[in-house]
């Protein structure tokens, strides 16, 4: 018998481009069927207003297996077709072209959130929302009190929807879809839901899935994720299926096909969340005598200097940015945030930049990547993930004219340090408590 779970041919989505279809309502549809009884059941459509008979391939020539039990990654640009293949798999959408065979039962975490209605109850909720996704009536009733405590809405469970916050309703929406017990999961980015302590939470119950020995399609732009749960990867580029192979191997490809088109030039970048009415506009590095630099150096002043423009006229109140730094792979290493700076609110002008200095940058050789952030009156208007990529070359940071050891390149912070040295016996005798030495003596 075959361990293959899911098998794809040559899968394809072609979407009509610039086109518009007027309403169609009940009256309309009654109203034809008395002056043309016949019309509706020669298959005509209603006529298209369009901007042009243009048609974009969301999805070309897709094929590929995924063996039973194996956790595959699927990364690539905004764009470039992973939720399409997805929503094709789970079945919500017919391809043009193509087919896909699945092995097992399936379960989907395409929208966090699928079946909720804010006039019910959280405890309501549960049962309408695990139904639409496929659990039994007694599955969800064996799971809720699991379901409810992994969500830490207990309190609340029996208040109507509309009372809850954002965040409560991510975390009951999340509960309910990772309680699924299919034999296949597709899992389109919804780790990205409440606040950091709940993404960890929903991150290891990620791990238990994938540790049972169910077969995981994980869709995501953070690469930290995609290695600690897949095997294996594939890499969607342009609607096409570009590689595939081990997790690390195309990681690598993809972060590298990145650098090629980051300039520093914010104003087409896509993968930036928030309102928009504040966006970064370009952002580059800069020394400490305020020229221009393509690299830092470790131990050195590095100046980030980020442009921002604004929809606004008038200057920008309660305002707070800020610079993370991470590895290669998206792991976090430090933030330079302005509420730790000072603890006044600031404000900007419409339009500006921001320069945000590091003394004595604490990283040790290898290539890094700068996320962005900008919130204005709590309310997040511009957040960009791995806007660039900062190379940094070894410097003197110890003062020992020494380099950090091979193999720590790209994911070492340093850490001013000295050390001591004295005698073995001696230092013991000094940390061992006094009873203790009086009855060894």
């Amino acid at each position: 018998m075959s361990d293959i779970a899911i098998r794809a041919e040559k899968l394809g989505k072609r979407y009509r481009i610039g086109q518009w279809q007027r309403y169609v309502a009940l009256r309309d549809v009654l109203t034809q069927a008395v002056k043309s009884p016949l019309r509706l059941f020669r298959g005509s459509s209603p006529k298209h207003s369009s901007n042009g008979n243009g048609h974009i391939w969301a999805l070309k020539d897709a094929s590929f297996e995924v063996r039973e039990g194996e956790v595959v990654g699927i990364i690539g640009r905004n764009g470039a077709g992973k939720s399409t293949l997805l929503k094709i798999l789970a079945r919500v959408t017919k391809p043009t072209e193509g087919f896909a065979k699945i092995h097992g039962r399936m379960g989907s975490l395409l929208e966090v959130g699928t079946g909720f209605h804010t006039e019910l109850t959280g405890r309501e909720n549960v049962y309408l929302s695990g139904g639409i996704l496929g659990m039994k009536k007694r599955e969800i009733v064996r799971k809720f009190d699991e379901i409810v405590a992994f969500a830490e809405v207990e309190k609340f469970i029996d208040t109507p929807l509309k009372h809850y916050s954002s965040g409560m309703q991510m975390r009951l929406a999340f509960a309910v879809a990772a309680h699924l017990e299919p034999e296949i999961l597709l899992i389109d980015e919804v780790l990205a839901v409440g606040d950091a302590a709940f993404q960890k939470r929903c991150l290891g119950k990620m791990g238990e899935v994938a540790k049972q020995g169910r077969t995981v399609l994980f869709v995501s732009h953070t690469m930290s994720t995609i290695l600690n749960l897949c095997s294996r990867a594939l890499l969607m580029e342009g609607g096409r299926l570009a590689r595939e192979g081990p997790t690390l191997d195309i990681v690598k490809v993809y972060l590298a096909s990145l650098e090629k088109s980051r300039d520093g030039d914010l104003s087409s970048f896509e993968d930036r969340q928030g309102r928009g009415r504040v966006r970064f506009a370009r952002v580059w590095f800069e020394d400490d005598h305020g020229g221009t630099v393509q690299q830092a150096m470790s131990g050195e002043t590095l100046i980030v200097v980020a442009s921002y423009e604004s929809k606004s006229e008038s200057r920008l109140t309660n305002c707070r940015v800020s610079v993370g730094i991470e590895d290669i792979f998206g792991n976090p290493l430090f933030l330079c945030d302005t509420r730790m700076f000072s603890s006044e609110a600031q404000d900007l002008l419409p339009s500006g930049s921001m320069r945000c200095v590091i003394p004595r940058l604490p990283l040790s050789q290898g290539q890094y990547r700068i996320s962005l952030f900008l919130e204005v009156n709590r309310e997040v208007e511009d957040w960009l993930n791995s806007a660039i990529t900062l190379q940094v070359v070894d410097g003197d940071f110890f003062g020992s004219g020494r380099q950090y050891p091979h193999g720590w390149q790209g994911r070492c912070v340093l850490v001013p340090h000295s050390w001591e040295v004295g005698d073995r016996q001696q230092t013991e005798m000094q940390h061992t408590p006094s009873m203790v030495r009086g009855q060894r003596s």
